[in-house]
């Protein structure tokens, strides 16, 4: 069977294509990208059949918003059937490409697909693809606040946390999309993946190591993440930092125009300015988020509005209006005289390390989690040291974090529970900061890592001595 061209079938489908046929969705999971998939599908005219490992009682959220709709669930298992018979499989981005299932769907010769491949071969508007280890989904807003202001109008959507399939009806071609993308999603797409003729401009934050225990190593992750430059349209720009531009893993899929980012590169930051060669996109100073990282993030953001084609005046004027996310270094105010900061979105040691180089001052650092494969704490632990910070480990891993750091000298308190923590954390040894940056995986205790924010936040809300 064959759903014609989609995904791993090819490119360019419509949704006539998928009507009456037999669709699988892969994975609902609790993110909302297999629920959009789904209600998607239906619309289409699909017979969709969606199955998880997981049961109805813990997929339940997802469940809710799939209420009324026409779909067969196959919960808490997985049958060969309906990866065999299918016309076409959408699998989620957390299924690894060399699942069995895939594997047999392949082998019968179905297509497989994933929400964003589903997406780029419908959208009519152009794309400018985010992604990067660190920084993707605040550069991915930055982008699309930059662009509003010049003028434009803008969709921000993908791994960010909101799916756009289900806006693709009131998309226009004089829009701009700005997705944000993973290296899951960019794993999942097809071999090779069709160059898209309105992916105008493509950009890397930055490629250290992560999610190891998926990819495997640093080399696989990084080819993950260069696949976003086969997505690249042939006249299109690249945005990478400057040691990937030199690296041939990356030059080899860039058949475009390639601008590098970072000190002394095309486009960088000098004497406090954002600079494209020789024009000045705004002053650092300008940006109203702390962390020399969100001026980093803001630089490679500059850099892809320029390459949309906005005027860097306009630029310039727009910056001091950035905003940032949740949960990336956000300032929840005092509790009982200690200023308490939530970057809740770090899931690695590295992510962490920059944010306590962003405060001032003596700080009390929450870390904890399900650490991830392979990720050294030694950096981090040892500017630790140097900023005379007191540590407090919480989560399935607070034992062995806490060994990593007293390696490095320091003593860390461990709390198995996070309100214990948070109580450790605002007691009697106080600092100028409590900044709750986990360095770990949110999944011993909770399903994603604004679950785990929102506790914290919820927990410090409900201390006693909380003041704004």
């Amino acid at each position: 069977m064959s759903a014609g061209p989609v995904g791993e079938g090819g490119a360019g489908a419509t949704t006539g294509d998928l009507a009456g046929r037999a669709v699988t969705v892969m994975g609902l999971g609790l993110f909302g990208g297999g629920a959009a998939v789904a209600r998607w599908l239906v619309r289409a005219g699909a017979r969709v059949t969606v199955t998880d490992l997981r049961d109805a009682r813990t997929l339940a959220p997802a469940l809710a918003e799939l209420a009324g709709l026409e779909l067969e669930y196959v919960l808490g298992e997985h049958r060969a059937t309906d990866f065999e018979r299918a016309d076409l499989i959408v699998a989620n981005p957390a299924v690894p490409p060399h699942s069995t299932y895939l594997t047999r769907a392949r082998a019968a010769r179905i297509p497989v697909t994933s929400e964003v491949e589903l997406f780029l071969d419908h959208v009519p508007a152009p794309v400018a693809l985010i992604s990067g280890t660190h920084g993707k989904s605040s550069t991915a807003s930055m982008l699309a606040q930059l662009v509003r202001a010049a003028g434009g109008e803008v969709r921000l959507g993908g791994n960010i946390g909101v799916s756009l399939l289900g806006e693709l009806a009131s998309i226009g071609a004089e829009e701009l999309v700005v997705l944000e993308v993973s290296s899951y999603q960019l794993e999942a797409l097809a071999t090779p993946a069709p160059a898209r003729a309105r992916v105008p401009v493509v950009a890397l934050t930055n490629v250290t190591a992560d999610h190891l225990e998926r990819h495997g190593s640093a080399e696989a992750y990084a080819r993950a993440k260069a696949r976003i430059l086969e997505l690249l349209t042939p006249d299109g720009t690249a945005l990478l930092p400057a040691d990937l531009a030199r690296d041939p893993l990356f030059v080899a899929r860039a058949t475009t125009t390639i601008v590098a980012h970072g000190a002394n590169a095309t486009l960088r930051i000098a004497d406090g300015r954002f600079r494209l060669g020789d024009e000045d996109l705004g002053a650092t100073a300008d940006v109203p988020l702390p962390g020399a990282y969100q001026a980093a993030n803001a630089l490679v953001a500059l850099g892809a509005a320029r390459a949309l084609g906005h005027a860097a005046g306009v630029l310039r004027a727009a910056v001091p209006g950035l905003s940032g996310l949740p949960h990336r270094l956000e300032d929840l105010g005092h509790v009982d005289g200690v200023r308490v900061w939530d970057n809740g979105v770090s899931t690695t040691p590295e992510s962490t390390l920059a944010a306590l180089a962003a405060l001032d001052g003596r700080c009390t650092l929450l870390v904890g989690g399900q650490a991830k494969r392979d990720l050294s704490w030694s950096a981090l632990a040892r500017l630790a040291r140097a900023r005379r910070t007191r540590v407090v480990t919480f989560g399935a891993a607070a034992r062995a974090i806490a060994a990593a750091f007293g390696a490095e000298g320091v003593a860390a308190r461990v709390e198995p529970e996070l309100d214990a923590a948070i109580t450790a954390a605002l007691g009697a040894e106080r600092s100028e900061h409590l900044l709750f940056s986990p360095a770990c995986a949110s999944f011993d205790a909770f399903p994603n890592f604004r679950a785990r924010a929102e506790a914290f936040r919820a927990l410090v809300q409900a201390h006693p001595e909380t003041a704004s």
